[in-house]
């Protein structure tokens, strides 16, 4: 029983530090508006709006957590579908005009009399935040889907749904108690490009997602045309801005988010790892007597892209590689493949980021699972050349 409750207590954990990973930042502005909107309302509509998106999180963690422990489908199965993949495409898109023109959506007659209540808003938020959230994995999160995973499917349903209460608590506090918003910086001036910044996020979440819808050619073309756009923006509203303080907030924006883009896509391919698409025949035939790291990963997992183009680019990494000659593999979980999901799952895995790292003679050494860190994956490498 102290095991369960532990693993319960990690499941509302995980929840609840998911919000700290880059894969949920697309859903922050709609976050936003959505406290924001209920703010001046009373505590009634405020109930009604906390319980709104409440209830949108875990109807999708439970139709999520359903899949997956009934139908043992991965984590992160919806982003395997390109129409799933379009339709998050447009809505990011959609979200980010209606936010940057301070547009109101207009949704058909027949959804508004539905919400004769008012609370669809949140309700679409919090839907929309755990679809954000099942991609990837987040701390104590992947350890707490293989537990899962290993008990009877009624349990594992419960675990899925401490942790989308985890994801939802901070937003849910602040829309009961939306008096703590009066201890931030407010900046009236500031608001208009505030607004214009998070339909930015928005748009950039959109262009990440864009990348496995288009040829590999032109995987890197939505991300570039979201700089270039976001570039225009920072040069507008430095000579159109009322007043210092309102250019400062894009400029910042600006030259923040270049240098990200050009640390991720302009490494040299010399100062990376040498991957190599992962075959059992592959591995048998290359290892020989040295290390081995696995990576699973995707197109559309972000923490993987953080990860690749920080932890496996560091250099402490890319020494210990070349200290202890190791060969590298790549599991692409993309699209669709029931060969390397069930490698992934074998392994010990349940969702993305996940890595293995195999000594000399092919046993585990390590498991690394959701963000970890340089230090982590160094050790690992060094313990597996031993």
């Amino acid at each position: 029983m102290s095991s369960l409750l532990a693993q319960c207590l990690l499941a509302f954990t995980a929840g609840l530090l998911m919000n700290l990973t880059p894969c949920v930042l697309p859903a922050i502005p709609l976050k936003v508006r959505m406290i924001l909107d209920s703010a001046e309302s009373e505590v009634g509509p405020r109930i009604g709006s906390a319980l709104a998106f409440l209830v949108g999180t875990l109807l999708l963690f439970a139709l999520v957590g359903g899949a997956m422990a009934f139908l043992r489908l991965q984590w992160g199965f919806l982003f395997q579908s390109e129409w799933f993949l379009l339709l998050l495409v447009l809505v990011l898109l959609s979200a980010g005009l209606a936010t940057f023109f301070d547009w109101s959506l207009r949704l058909p007659q027949a959804i508004y009399r539905l919400d004769s209540g008012g609370h669809l808003k949140p309700f679409l938020a919090g839907v929309l935040t755990a679809v954000l959230a099942t991609p990837c994995t987040g701390p104590f999160l992947g350890g707490v889907l293989a537990f899962g995973l290993s008990q009877p499917p009624l349990l594992f349903f419960g675990l899925f749904l401490l942790v989308g209460l985890g994801l939802s608590l901070p937003y849910l506090l602040l829309l009961l108690y939306p008096r703590w918003l009066s201890k931030l910086p407010v900046a009236a001036e500031w608001s208009p490009r505030i607004k214009e910044l998070l339909a930015f996020i928005l748009w950039g979440g959109a262009a990440f997602f864009a990348r496995s819808l288009v040829a590999e050619t032109w995987s890197q073309a939505p991300v570039i045309l979201w700089g270039a756009l976001l570039f225009l923006w920072g040069v507008r509203s430095w000579f159109c801005g009322p007043s210092l303080a309102n250019r400062l907030l894009p400029l910042l924006t600006v030259v923040v988010s270049l240098t990200l883009l050009f640390t991720v896509y302009g490494r040299s391919l010399d100062s990376e790892l040498h991957w190599q698409p992962y075959s059992a025949v592959a591995l048998a035939s290359l290892a020989g007597d040295r290390p081995i790291l696995i990576e699973f990963t995707a197109d559309w997992c972000l923490n993987c892209k953080v990860l690749e183009s920080t932890v496996y680019a560091d250099t402490q990494v890319l020494e210990a590689a070349r200290d202890t000659r190791l060969l590298a593999f790549r599991v692409d979980l993309t699209d669709s493949d029931p060969l390397n999901l069930q490698l992934l799952l074998d392994s010990g895995g349940a969702g993305l980021p996940f890595a293995l790292v195999l000594n000399r003679q092919q046993e585990i050494v390590r498991r690394l699972s959701g963000l970890f860190t340089a230090e982590a994956l160094t050790s690992a490498l060094r313990r597996a050349d031993r």
